[in-house]
């Protein structure tokens, strides 16, 4: 290590040309605090080490302790720059016979994977519980892609060879747009002083309305549509785009986007296609997504969820609890109580008794003793198409109705799984063992039906079943 005598001239140069565009920075924000409803139109270069020192670690829970915070106040600013830029609404009179829908900040301390604060996020959302449905809004209804197509996403990446990668639209909700007559109330702390008692008429969608989603969607799909791409026969949220032999796949997830190509070119190209609608953040290579953490390897993907098991041993103070080897003993002996005490309600919503606590509390400590248990698709197996099913006969001992299970592979990748109580008693273990079955068959026509939009034809999928009265009656003669 250099001592201080020993430094070189440049450490100094750039140790000095960093404290004034700190200085320079706080600077900035005091004077932008004066005025907090402007809009900051001139901001410092991002130079992200620069940004993490001016981070606030403490979310705030309510406006007017945010207005507090130079960190918050510019987060919030950022927002209704983003709104200005988008010509999300117009400032207008009220007009006679409407109400407006009032809005509220939501502030977020944004972490990476490491539990660091990287961002503040705040969001304004219009408190939507107050539209009226045939008035405020009519169609909501917007598709989202099942957690089974991700991985099934992921394990056909393995299988071609190409990389994943992910895309997050900046505001998505901003770009869809309204097609009723909508009126919010001015952002709490950034009212026009000039103009205190008119509202906001919305051109485009707001987080927290119902018909958002939808819009964006419609946004988002029309965009793709125009750009040579196919929507997927029965997925909604996959898109596709076929060119020399490459096939390019997109998959939606409301505004988080992952995608690859068997041809880098097209890779581009479509962000290139995106960029030029949507302001967007190229995320890079595929590491974090709806909660899975995915390592991408030379000889495959691995899939894992360690920063969610730290994440609820911490909520639930467990971190230094003792370690089991299984989740639950198979006789467990849990039934209900309905004399027990109830647990705190806020952390839980279908307040459990104490008596099963034990159950949970057990099954953190199997997570605690494996957090980074997953899944591994390797790049060298096989991608036939191949799934089990069966099924406890009478396994509940209180209504003796028996639970479905089963699970799918394409080759030794475990791509989908079902565990589930039977709707009703079933009188033999045949009868429960079809019944698991016929559950099992809905799940392999949605796969088959998925891999054809790939470019895979699966027609004819093995069902492995152990009980041989019930594969005497599905097999076909």
């Amino acid at each position: 290590m250099l001592s201080d005598a020993k430094l070189p001239v440049t450490f100094w140069a750039e140790a000095v040309n960093t404290a004034c565009l700190v200085l320079n920075r706080v600077l900035v924000v005091k004077r932008h605090n004066k005025t907090c409803y402007e809009l900051i139109n001139n901001r410092l270069p991002n130079l992200d080490y620069l940004d993490a020192a001016f981070v606030s670690q403490l979310e705030p829970k309510n406006v007017k302790e945010a207005l507090t915070d130079n960190c918050w106040i510019e987060a919030m600013q950022d927002e209704l720059s983003q709104f200005q830029k988008l010509h999300v609404w117009d400032l207008v009179d009220l007009p006679k016979g409407f109400q407006p829908i009032g809005t509220r900040w939501v502030f977020k301390c944004k972490t990476d994977d490491h539990h660091i604060v990287v961002k503040n996020k705040a969001r304004l959302v219009v408190q939507g519980f107050y539209q009226q449905e045939g008035l405020d809004y009519t169609e909501v209804y917007a598709p989202v892609a099942r957690i089974e197509a991700i991985r099934l996403f992921l394990a056909y990446a393995t299988y071609v060879g190409f990389k994943v990668y992910q895309l997050d639209v900046k505001s998505a909700f901003l770009y869809g747009k309204v097609h009723e007559e909508v009126y919010v109330t001015q952002p709490p702390g950034f009212e026009d002083p000039h103009n205190i008692n008119k509202v906001y008429k919305l051109d485009k969608a707001l987080y927290g309305l119902h018909q958002a989603p939808r819009a964006w969607y419609e946004t988002l799909s029309k965009h793709l549509l125009s750009n040579g791409f196919d929507r997927g026969q029965i997925d909604s949220t996959l898109f596709i785009r076929k060119a020399g032999g490459n096939i390019l796949l997109v998959q939606v997830y409301v505004d988080d986007i992952i995608f690859g190509s068997t041809n880098e070119g097209m890779c581009r190209e479509f962000e290139q296609v995106m960029k030029s609608k949507f302001e967007m953040s190229n995320m890079g290579e595929l590491s974090f997504f709806l909660g899975l953490q995915v390592s991408q390897r030379e000889d495959g993907i691995y899939l894992h969820q360690t920063k969610y098991v730290q994440d609820i041993l911490s909520k639930y103070k467990m971190n230094d609890s003792s370690t089991y080897g299984t989740p639950i003993p198979v006789n467990h002996g849990l039934h209900p109580d309905k004399d027990g005490k109830d647990v705190d309600s806020i952390l839980f919503q279908s307040q459990p008794k104490e008596s099963h606590m034990i159950a949970v509390k057990r099954i953190f400590r199997y997570l605690k003793g494996k957090p980074r248990l997953g899944l591994w698709y390797s790049k060298q197996q096989s991608f036939d198409f191949k799934a089990y099913t069966d099924s406890d006969y009478s396994g509940c001992n209180l209504d003796r109705k028996s639970t479905s299970g089963g699970c799918q592979f394409l080759g030794e990748r475990l791509v989908s799984w079902q565990c589930k109580k039977q709707s009703t008693v079933s009188v033999s273990t045949c009868e429960a063992e079809y019944i698991a079955a016929a559950s099992g068959c809905s799940q392999i026509l949605w796969i088959q039906q998925q891999l054809r939009d790939y470019g895979l034809n699966f027609t004819r999928t093995p069902l492995f079943i152990d009980n041989n009265a019930t594969m005497s009656i599905t097999i076909t003669r």
